[in-house]
């Protein structure tokens, strides 16, 4: 698989993603589109949205609901695309959205690999390749990245590292597309700060591609250590993502 290849499936994903076209993502205007559930879609994205934006860095695809259109084809067509998705104008964006009921909720960078440098990284501890019926046990707050207790069914595949016969770090894709898995990890933190994270990253992403699969990585941009592992393993920005939620799934958030 080609970077090419990579690429080409990532931006046929996201127009199933945004009810748009491939090439809407670089046509240099803004598109606002009117969001619809799609069968090839992200499967837990909770299709349609009120209001959700995707740049892969020359423009913004914004999709929403009919009474939102409005309020988000002013937004992105007022702020510079390099901004947009970040303060002080999101204040602006939350703004706007408060009297339909909603908030900005959840922010995020999405990673593609680049094949000429994802290769397998050392690990000092035994690692051991996991399917589905492996994960029974290991659905724990400790190992919460890695796999997701919601949508057990999509976890498909894992890299464990093991002191002796303890588990002491876990990567672990989902199925959350067709041709796209989703790599989370997570390493206990007496363990950490060892290259754990990014040997068993690197060993999955290579699992992924043998699968004739495009491993994909999601990391808040704060989470600076999730960044610079998926870096460290060959991963390369690829798209950024904004979505608001409703007012009380936000709060619920904010209480946990």
């Amino acid at each position: 698989m080609t970077n090419e290849e990579i690429w080409k499936i990532a931006l046929q994903q996201s127009a199933y993603d945004c009810n748009c076209a491939p090439e809407d993502f670089f046509s240099g205007k803004n598109i606002v589109t009117t969001s619809k559930k799609h069968p090839r879609a992200r499967k837990y994205l909770p299709l349609p949205f009120e209001c959700d934006m995707v740049s892969y860095g020359s423009n913004i695809v914004a999709q929403t609901s009919v009474r939102l259109a409005e309020v988000a084809r002013e937004y992105i067509d007022k702020y510079d695309t390099a901004y947009a998705f970040e303060t002080p104008h999101i204040n602006a964006l939350n703004d706007a959205l408060l009297p339909h009921g909603l908030k900005v909720c959840f922010m995020a960078e999405y990673f593609l690999p680049d094949v000429t440098a994802v290769k397998a990284l050392p690990c000092k501890y035994e690692t051991r390749v996991l399917h589905q019926a492996d994960f029974a046990d290991l659905y724990t707050e400790q190992w919460s990245n890695a796999l997701c207790e919601q949508r057990r069914e999509l976890d498909v595949l894992g890299v464990g590292a093991y002191d002796g016969g303890k588990l002491i770090g876990l990567a672990g894709c989902s199925a959350d597309c067709e041709e796209m898995y989703q790599i989370g990890v997570d390493v206990l933190p007496e363990y950490r700060r060892q290259g754990i994270a990014s040997a068993l990253t690197s060993r999955l992403a290579l699992e992924i591609f043998a699968l004739g699969k495009v491993p994909f990585y999601c990391a808040a941009w704060c989470n600076i250590k999730s960044v610079r592992n998926a870096i460290k393993c060959g991963f390369r920005p690829a798209w950024a993502e904004l979505t608001a939620r409703d007012i009380v799934f936000v709060d619920g958030l904010n209480t946990r």
